[in-house]
This record gives C-alpha cells, structure tokens and sequence, in this order.
C-alpha cells in the first residue's frame, strides 16, 4: 500500500509562521504520509494575463494539487480576513484549464494571535473554496487562538484541546482519503 499524498497551502510566507508550524504539526499527527507544502510565494494574479503563458510556480501549484489525495490549508487571519498569498494562490489555481478541487478532500485550520484563533479567514477559506467543490471537512474546526503560546520549542502543539483537535481533523481526512 502505498503512502497517501497530501499538499499543505500555508497561507503565511513568514518563515516563522505559526500557521506552518501548524500545518507541520498536523501532517506529524497524520502519520505515514508523502507531504509537500507548497510553495504560494506566486506572482499576483492579473487577468489581463489569462491568455499568456502561465507561470511555472502556477502550474506547479496545480498539478501538486492534482496530485494529491488530500489538502491541508492553513491561513492567518489579517484584518478580518484570508491572507492575500492564499487568496492569490486560490484565484491563480481557478484559472487553470483543468478542476482540481473537486471532491479533493480539504482540511482547513487556523492560527492566529487573537482570541478567536483565526476563525473569520477560516470562514472566508471556505467560502472561497465553495464553488469548487472540494470535499471540506466540515469538523471539528481547528481555530488555535493565542497561538504563539500554544507551540513548544520543536513546534509541537502544547495544549491538550488544541491537540486533540488536530487528531481529529487528521483522522477525518484519512476517512476521506479512503
């Protein structure tokens, strides 16, 4: 049997991104896996430039998308919404000629410093991702509030609830892969 194929969208191009650290976290209690996060550092979407030829880093997007069996997409939260390098990246991969959402099964988590751990872009995500039609994984939903507190040292998540939150979404997503 082979390993199932996951891609991670980190909505954060921050290298010491809470949301990478939790995109990270997620796929260790996953399991045995093939991972590749992927790389949204694309350039802005311009549909002036729909008829020309697509950049390299796009198509790559998409086809690792393609590719796997299932996405974990993590986002910040800024200013009340989705960060603009996932949206870009959402809108660069809607353009292609060929659907790679459909029925693609999805996780969605957040981390952000606030209270609400990021549940606002969460929403948006989904939103964005709707028309798409990709198999979201509606539950539990992983909104890790106060986030630079909830990481130990090796990125792993400290708190209990949390934790046991991200187990669960990670087993979801292997029922969805199967």
């Amino acid at each position: 049997m082979t390993d199932k194929k996951i891609i991670g969208l980190c909505g954060s191009l921050r290298k010491g991104s809470l949301n990478r650290k939790l995109l990270l976290e997620a796929v260790r209690l996953y399991g045995k896996c093939s991972f590749k996060e992927a790389n949204l550092n694309l350039p802005l979407y311009n549909g002036d430039n729909e008829d020309v030829e697509k950049p390299k880093s796009t198509l790559n997007l998409h086809n690792d998308i393609k590719a796997a069996d299932g996405v974990i997409i993590t986002s910040p939260e800024y200013n009340k919404g989705i960060s603009g390098v996932l949206k870009n990246a959402l809108d660069w991969v809607s353009r292609m000629p060929v659907p790679v959402w459909k029925e693609k099964p999805v996780v969605i988590m957040s981390a952000a410093a606030g209270r609400t751990g990021g549940e606002t872009s969460q929403y948006m995500v989904r939103a964005c991702l709707t028309p798409f039609g990709p198999r979201i994984i509606n539950s539990p939903i992983v909104c890790v509030a106060q986030a630079s507190q909830q990481f130990d040292e090796d990125g792993q998540i400290i708190s209990e609830i949390y934790l046991e939150s991200v187990k669960e979404a990670m087993r979801n997503l292997q029922k969805a892969m199967n």
